[in-house]
């Protein structure tokens, strides 16, 4: 039946975002068979395929489509050293207060964005049945044991970010890699952060996944890299279809610079809980090396062949897989009504759908449809992630796949028995048109490559 384009909307909640990721296999509540475990979550299929392009489009950016920046797989579990050197130990600690009455922890320095568990029109501590205890001081790392037993000098922390391995492993990376500042070295992989008042979904949750890409500098050269890396990551996410009105860029007040930090900048984009940090950008001057060079003994600099020495200076560009993932999704998010029914559409750019095709059998039950639909299907899996779905109506099965964010749609049907031509559907415009089964493969690869705007811009 034919379907015709009706206005968008926004109409992302938190509340749709996390029911749409749990109705349609992205993710759920980890260990929820035993009562769930707080802000941890696991991944379905579509998730995974999602986190994954993602991690792909990222890493193409930082090290396919540029030619001075490097990869690096760093250890989850680095010499404990490593955190006193860096100030982790000693300096990565959020104040806490806890409620006598209640029982409930608070960040001391975010008080007016909690909520009285006894007065929820009221903050912590404004209520006279609060009683909150003093501030301290709480380590947000993870404790760990390295080692048959628990004993002194076996303890080792989970890393809470992926760029100090970075840092201890720059020599070798400046040797192997025969690089001159400027030059990066970009990883992907899971940090762990005991945060006390985690939330909002995937938001701020205790494991997760980095992004981080250190770019070593000549001193002189670092502001002007800054901001050259805010604008890149700005286009970066442009690129993959989010929204310009919904990012914006914020520089770092000096109170709010972390000890390491010259300048910093978050890329905030508009979630449903307001304006929050999607990615940092920060100049970390040479801090890091040095720190590193005097608790090793070993020298952590850049030596010219002419002679020329010097600590480069960093600037870091870092974000979560999670804030990435969860801003794609609600930014794609959409309802309409078509054909005197609500349509859930996820509108990702088709290089980050989970599934770029589906394969699908107008009639489930003909033989002749689902051996065509099946041959086309083995000839796409082959360069693509495509879905066979003979589950339901064919209306039915179109609404499950705009719901996965699945970009288009190849039915087969009578006349591709009397012709080999199947109908194409595009997700978004849910315009319609014929192509020969055999052109299949080329036209799905120049549909996923071709430049993408989300219905949104319009």
């Amino acid at each position: 039946m034919a379907e015709t384009e009706p206005p968008t909307t926004d109409s992302a909640t938190m509340d749709k975002i996390v029911s749409l990721c749990r109705r349609r296999g992205f993710v759920f509540p980890s260990s929820e068979i035993y009562g769930g475990l707080g802000s941890t979550y696991d991944y379905g299929h579509y998730g995974v395929l999602l986190k994954n392009n993602i991690k792909a489009r990222w890493l193409e950016a930082m090290t396919q489509e540029r030619d001075d920046i490097v990869a690096l797989d760093s250890a989850v579990i680095l010499h404990p050293k490593v955190w006193e050197a860096s100030g982790h130990v000693s300096g990565f600690t959020d104040p806490l207060v806890d409620c006598r009455v209640c029982k409930k922890r608070f960040r001391a320095d975010r008080l007016e964005d909690e909520r009285c568990e006894r007065k929820p029109s009221l903050q912590p501590g404004q209520g006279p049945e609060c009683d909150l205890t003093e501030a301290r001081q709480f380590n947000l790392m993870f404790e760990t044991t390295v080692g048959a037993v628990q004993e002194a000098g076996s303890k080792a922390y989970l890393r809470p970010e992926t760029a100090q391995g970075i840092f201890i492993n720059f020599k070798n990376v400046l040797q192997v890699a025969r690089r001159k500042p400027p030059f990066g070295i970009a990883q992907v992989g899971k940090s762990f952060r005991n945060e006390i008042t985690p939330g909002n979904f995937l938001f701020r949750v205790r494991e997760f996944e980095l992004m981080e890409m250190e770019f070593f500098v000549p001193p002189a050269e670092a502001e002007q890299w800054h901001r050259t890396w805010i604008d890149e990551r700005l286009r970066w996410y442009l690129r993959y279809g989010l929204r310009e009105g919904r990012l914006r860029v914020r520089a770092h007040t000096g109170e709010e610079l972390s000890h390491y930090s010259s300048a910093t900048s978050d890329i905030e984009y508009l979630y449903p809980i307001g304006w929050s940090e999607l990615e940092g950008v920060a100049n970390r001057g040479d801090f890091d090396l040095r720190q590193h060079t005097t608790h090793s003994t070993t020298t952590l600099e850049y030596v010219g062949s002419d002679g020329e020495r010097y600590v480069p200076h960093v600037i870091e560009p870092a974000v979560s897989v999670e804030r990435m993932f969860l801003a794609f999704v609600i930014d794609g998010y959409d309802e309409e009504v078509v054909g005197d029914r609500q349509r859930t559409v996820l509108r990702l750019h088709p290089q980050l759908a989970p599934v770029k095709a589906a394969i699908l059998p107008l009639v489930a039950k003909d033989e002749g449809m689902v051996s065509r639909a099946r041959s086309l299907y083995d000839d796409l899996r082959d360069g693509f992630m495509v879905e066979y779905d003979d589950g339901g109506a064919i209306g039915r099965r179109y609404r499950r796949q705009d719901e996965i964010g699945t970009p288009f749609a190849f039915t087969i049907d009578e006349q591709t028995l009397a012709d080999d031509t199947i109908t194409v559907r595009d997700r978004d415009s849910l315009a319609q048109e014929r192509i020969g089964v055999a052109q299949a493969p080329a036209y799905l690869g120049e549909a996923v490559r071709r430049h993408w705007t989300s219905p949104k811009f319009k």
